[in-house]
């Protein structure tokens, strides 16, 4: 399973979040639980600012 890992800085509340690029779930924030990232069938879209890669494969 090949994919990387992002640090995703929340919009709303800017809590800094890792999150794997090919997430099968919506993922929220676990501070404010507004959407950081949906899934699209493929690499997820991501509601927030990138901040980092933390883990390429």
């Amino acid at each position: 399973m090949a994919g990387s890992f992002f640090r995703v800085e929340c919009a709303d509340c800017e809590n800094e979040q890792v999150i794997f690029g090919k997430a099968a779930n919506e993922v929220n924030c676990a501070v404010c639980g507004s959407t950081l990232a949906t899934p699209t069938g493929g690499d997820a879209e991501f509601h927030g600012d990138v901040v980092e890669t933390v883990e390429a494969r």
